[in-house]
């Protein structure tokens, strides 16, 4: 198909042109352009019908990762490509990696971005649950100059539905400076080499002086209620070791058991919960390999 007929075509070269095309329209008329992998395909089904598309491709400000002692930041137009490369993710944050790595095709690596798979929020998408996984903060700013920053727990919501409002763009990702002895790992299995995730799960753990784990986050995708932390299983992994086989699986059980799943065309709902029990023993174990330094 293609699309219904699109009155307005901007490129704005900074935030605040982008903001000010925006505001010429009324809620939900105006449509930003990330990478368009998701939003193209949707205008061309005309589930959407923007009235003008606001292309973010060249604004720059949007674009790259940084870091210093506040943690990471990652602008919201930075491409897949560039964060599966990305040494300032290894380690505390190589969930992000891990997902980047394996969204879609190689075309789409690298045209599709973090920001927009996070405002998109489909259902089974790698970057939403890998964000949730490991706690990452999102910076927004609207036409009227205001900005707040929400922690992904606030910013994602249901299946394309996040707590962005039509008139702000998202600006960046961020990530708190971790500790040194942090460690996070995503994998999804779909039915086939990098397709969308049956389920996804990503695992981020801090360990004490003691190899023991400190603090944790377990999140999973490609439930049809979006993605989910495991806040049980997070409990469960208090205090233990990667080394402890048996609370692994016990966390990763208690995931499978707290998590609501669905069945579908692609799996049922026990076998979901299976993929959540396998995944999830073994990103706890290698988030905490890579906390560790292994």
């Amino acid at each position: 198909m293609y699309p219904a007929v699109i009155e307005d075509y901007q490129r704005p070269a900074s935030i605040d042109e982008a903001l000010k095309a925006a505001a010429r329209y009324d809620a939900g008329e105006a449509l930003f352009l990330a990478g368009g992998q998701s939003l193209m395909q949707a205008m061309k089904s005309r589930l959407v019908r923007p009235r003008c598309v606001i292309d973010l491709q060249a604004v720059k400000d949007l674009k790259g990762v940084s870091a210093s002692g506040a943690g990471v930041r990652i602008g919201a137009m930075t491409r897949y490509v560039e964060i599966a490369k990305e040494a300032k993710l290894k380690g505390a944050y190589g969930a992000l990696g891990d997902a980047a790595a394996h969204v879609g095709d190689r075309q789409v690596r690298n045209r599709g971005t973090i920001g927009g798979s996070l405002c998109w929020n489909y259902l089974a998408a790698c970057m939403p649950a890998a964000n949730l996984g490991v706690g990452s903060s999102m910076e927004l700013i609207s036409a009227s100059g205001k900005k707040r920053t929400l922690v992904a727990d606030e910013f994602i919501k249901g299946p394309l539905d996040t707590a962005r409002t039509d008139d702000e763009v998202l600006v960046a990702t961020t990530l708190p400076a971790a500790p040194s002895k942090a460690g996070s790992a995503y994998k999804k299995w779909g039915l086939v080499t990098d397709a969308l995730p049956v389920i996804g799960v990503a695992v981020y753990v801090e360990l004490d002086g003691g190899g023991a784990i400190s603090k944790a986050r377990f999140a999973v995708g490609g439930l049809a209620t979006g993605p989910k932390r495991a806040k049980g299983a997070e409990a469960a992994l208090i205090g233990k070791k990667a080394s402890d086989a048996a609370a692994i699986a016990a966390a990763a059980e208690k995931a499978s058991a707290e998590l609501e799943t669905q069945s579908d065309l692609w799996a049922d709902s026990a076998y979901r919960k299976n993929l959540i029990r396998s995944l999830g023993g073994e990103m706890i174990a290698l988030a905490s390999k890579r906390a560790a330094g292994q």
